[in-house]
């Protein structure tokens, strides 16, 4: 009888010591694998919240019950958090409870539309995309920074990554933006360029939109700006293809024609000398950078090549550039692209 209960004893402490083990691991052990950023919104419930903190979270059952221990239900600060890899769900969920650290990194890149690049930036601050959309479009805040449309206004956002609160107000942002692009143009080595180029910050940006719209190639960029410089200085239409998408409102086309040529458009630059009137998108830091630091040459004309590798063929005469314009053409028909 006493071995039996020694053996009892003894199983039922190995039960114990194993138990308490593995709870421990369940609450203090590592639970986050990897580090992650998390971006947790007002207007989400706390089942949404506590669902994306969970995905990257092991040990979902003893998060939940740590969490209702220190009545973590009753109200999660919106905001971004960052879990470090090898935290634990305690560490996690006091985490959740004392609130996070709102300074963020917002990174802003291209793209085509206030509305595009409002939903970029709302996927990394707190303000959702309709009250980021109606800022670029106020008005009053337009005139406030000196434009007169929010197409216009598009010109300020230099991409790049900034240290902002993830709970700035729109309002707020599109003004610090604004004061980082004057930042930007005003250093002197900035100011050098501008004077070799011939064009003023606004200029830059529409034609570094235009560039951008041009190629994917960005080894290309340099030369693509030199001809439109060289277009600008000559007094010669830009006749850009993107410009004509633009003014069609259909930047998928994949063949501009003639009737094309014939929108009645202020962004229709094979009928309007000089630049459009607004930049045509937001353009990436690779096609501003070709716009400063332009390639000097005597090509003005350029055309996609036959190979439909992203790349286009220069051509200082008209008549070369018909010839390379015919081999494009062939290829498009070939590939029965209308």
């Amino acid at each position: 009888m006493k071995k039996n209960f020694a053996i009892i004893t003894l199983v039922f402490l190995v039960i114990v010591v194993v138990t308490g083990i593995w709870m421990y691991q369940m609450f203090f052990g590592p639970a986050v694998e990897e580090r992650v950023t998390v971006l947790l919104r007002a207007d989400e419930s706390y089942e949404e919240m506590t669902k994306k903190v969970k995905s990257s979270l092991e040990y979902h059952l003893s998060f939940d019950i740590y969490a209702k221990r220190i009545n973590l239900d009753r109200g999660i600060e919106p905001g971004k958090y960052t879990f470090d890899k090898g935290m634990s769900v305690v560490q996690v969920a006091r985490t959740l409870k004392f609130g996070s650290d709102n300074a963020v990194l917002l990174t802003i890149n291209n793209a085509r539309t206030p509305e595009i690049l409002a939903g970029k930036i709302s996927r990394q601050i707190y303000a959702d995309s309709l009250s980021l959309v109606n800022a670029m479009r106020n008005s009053e805040l337009i005139k406030e920074l000196g434009f007169e449309s929010a197409e216009a206004m598009f010109s300020i956002f230099i991409p790049n990554t900034y240290e902002v609160y993830d709970d700035i107000s729109p309002e707020a942002l599109v003004r610090r933006l604004k004061r980082e692009s004057d930042n930007y143009w005003s250093l002197e080595h900035r100011q050098t360029q501008l004077a070799r180029v011939g064009l003023t910050p606004y200029e830059v940006m529409v034609l570094a939109s235009i560039v951008h719209e041009e190629t994917n190639a960005v080894e290309e960029m340099p030369r693509i700006a030199g001809v439109y410089v060289n277009r600008l200085r000559m007094g010669m239409p830009l006749q850009a293809d993107p410009t004509l998408k633009y003014a069609a409102g259909d930047f998928t086309l994949k063949r501009v024609l003639d009737k094309h040529k014939e929108i009645e458009s202020p962004y229709n630059t094979y009928k309007h000398l000089g630049l459009p009137p607004t930049p045509i998108s937001m353009p990436d830091m690779a096609a501003i950078e070709s716009v400063l630091c332009y390639e000097e040459h005597k090509y003005i004309y350029f055309c996609a090549r036959p190979e439909m590798d992203g790349r286009h063929n220069f051509a200082t005469t008209l008549a070369e550039h018909n010839r390379n314009a015919a081999a494009y053409h062939k290829a498009l028909n070939n590939r029965k692209i209308r």
